[in-house]
């Protein structure tokens, strides 16, 4: 009940509560008192000249019954927190409970856990166990993001091809992982110029991948790449920065979609994006498996320049 900002409410349950096993009490002692009885066992009310109230006491069984819910409903109340002011005479919380099953899983697993720390990625990605280990952590905690199948989605990058923003070698992507990343491509509108230009540049960026288009327009958008400034991240070549986490622009990888409406957007508006640190949420052993299964779902490739999906 720590929870509450106030004392108010923790005071406002317990009272509710006594006052409600109090009122069962008090119900339970005025239905046992012995009614006065006429001599066919009616408390004398009729209803419509034949409709009698008989006084019926209620069965023993179901008496004990009640009487042992309250007992059980007290004495609960004294051992556990059930009481907005009274955290129980044992102390017992669920946070506590948790806290309690994650130690003594963390000890089970410790000499399991250890064996992997002093294994290489690549003995870790031929070890079935810490591979087993290693897909059920990313399911738990990646595959909302990435997906079951390590592909990802749009905004979201494919783990499962070569291609890397940050690096691919076991050090990058465990520093990925444990620290996360934060990817932010500035809105270049206003450098670039009108829409028009935008269109060319978006051109340009496709054609850096290989795709056919006006070559007039083409033209013009390297101009622009150069003069707004691009080279600065992307490289004059457009094959990026690991570094700075700037996208390969030549591979035909695309993270936010390489449709002319999307990169229009994209370099109109910009984009900002997160990958969420995950060392206060993971062991060092978890950290350590996981990489490697990344490192595995991509092939096993550690190819250092930069995709995005």
């Amino acid at each position: 009940m720590s929870d509450f900002v106030s004392g108010f409410w923790g005071i406002a349950i317990a009272l509710a509560t006594v006052l409600g096993i109090a009122a069962c009490f008090l119900l339970l002692m005025f239905s046992s008192r012995v009614k006065k009885m006429a001599d066919d066992n009616s408390t004398g009310h009729v209803w419509d000249g034949d409709l009698k109230e008989l006084n019926n006491p209620l069965p023993r069984w179901w008496v004990g019954l009640f009487i042992i819910t309250l007992v059980f409903s007290i004495a609960y109340l004294y051992y556990y927190p059930g009481l907005g002011v009274h955290d129980g005479s044992l102390k017992w919380s669920q946070s506590g409970a948790y806290k309690a099953e994650i130690v003594a899983a963390e000890q089970r697993l410790a000499p399991l856990y250890d064996g992997f720390l002093k294994q290489t990625s690549e003995q870790l990605q031929q070890d079935p166990k810490a591979m087993a280990i290693a897909e059920r952590l990313f399911l738990n905690n990646c595959a909302q993001c990435h997906g079951s199948d390590a592909r990802g989605a749009q905004g979201f990058p494919n783990l499962a091809d070569a291609d890397w923003l940050w690096g691919g070698s076991p050090e990058a992507v465990r520093v990925t992982i444990a620290e996360g990343r934060k990817g932010l491509m500035p809105p270049m509108g206003a450098a670039v110029g009108t829409d028009e230009d935008i269109t060319d540049l978006a051109k340009y960026v496709q054609s850096l991948a290989g795709r056919p288009g006006d070559e007039l327009a083409i033209a013009r958008g390297k101009g622009k790449w150069m003069s707004a400034g691009c080279v600065g991240c992307h490289g004059a070549d457009g094959k990026g920065n690991t570094a700075l986490g700037a996208p390969n622009l030549t591979d035909n990888t695309w993270i936010y979609g390489g449709s002319l409406d999307s990169i229009f957007y994209t370099i109109k508006n910009g984009r900002q994006n997160a990958m969420p640190a995950w060392a206060s949420r993971l062991s060092k052993p978890q950290i350590e498996v996981l990489t490697a299964y990344v490192i595995k779902l991509s092939g096993g490739g550690s190819r250092q320049s930069v995709a995005a999906r």
